[in-house]
């Protein structure tokens, strides 16, 4: 159904304002795996996840793949070039089949003008992923491969909506897009999942990691900075 209705970023619109924007949306299905916009390009369209989700990649010089986020359904990408008019910034993977909106440069900046709550809410997530990319530079230089695993799943949980005092989180990144995303191998994020499900700190229920003690987590990231050669394997 090719409505914008589970759009996060419009849910205060009504619907008769959400209808008129999808109409003037182009809707386009992706595969798994299909590219869906490549760094350094010209276009300027943001997208809508409607269903499915897609991850924003990088590559570097060797071909190692980076991956910064996960989009799902209901959130958007692609507004920095929408924004300011420069060239894609990252390449865009579908990592699912997904269903895509893509709204024009100048449409979305109406949007923007004639509507300051959403445009605060634009703002406010850009400020999140500059703070996130912050944490990954300093943990980057400051932390082991064990440790920056930790404290990737402390950053992707949430308060778990059932269980007062239980975080989750839903859908779980694959163990490969997790170790692209802290500069380490597939294997140590298995070892380290592997480790926290063995002391009882997490659990994996089907697409959900539910982090049964998010403190023990933190004094665990503690514990290894006090031994250098343990955080580093």
């Amino acid at each position: 159904m090719q409505n914008l209705d589970k759009i996060e970023l419009l849910k205060e619109l009504t619907p008769q304002e959400r209808a008129s924007i999808a109409a003037k949306c182009v809707w386009r299905t992706y595969g798994a795996n299909e590219q869906i916009l490549e760094r350094s390009t010209d276009s300027r369209d943001m997208y809508f996840v409607v269903t499915g989700s897609v991850n924003i990649v990088n590559y570097g010089v060797s071909g190692r793949e980076v991956t910064y986020a996960t989009v799902g359904e209901g959130q958007y990408f692609g507004e920095l070039s929408a924004i300011d008019g420069r060239a894609r910034s990252a390449n865009v993977v579908a990592s699912s089949r997904c269903l895509l909106a893509s709204l024009s440069p100048e449409l979305f900046r109406d949007l923007l003008m004639r509507n300051p709550s959403i445009m605060m809410s634009v703002l406010q997530r850009l400020a999140r992923i500059i703070r996130i990319n912050d944490d990954r530079i300093l943990d980057l230089s400051t932390l082991g491969a064990v440790q920056r695993v930790c404290q990737e799943l402390l950053r992707m949980a949430e308060p778990d909506p059932l269980t007062a005092g239980s975080w989750l989180i839903y859908p779980m990144p694959t163990q490969s897009v997790i170790a692209s995303r802290v500069s380490t191998t597939r294997e140590t994020v298995a070892r380290v999942l592997g480790q926290l499900g063995h002391e009882g700190m997490v659990l994996k229920k089907g697409k959900t990691l539910y982090l049964k003690d998010k403190g023990a987590i933190e004094d665990y990231i503690k514990t290894l900075a006090m031994t250098p050669s343990q955080s580093n394997r």
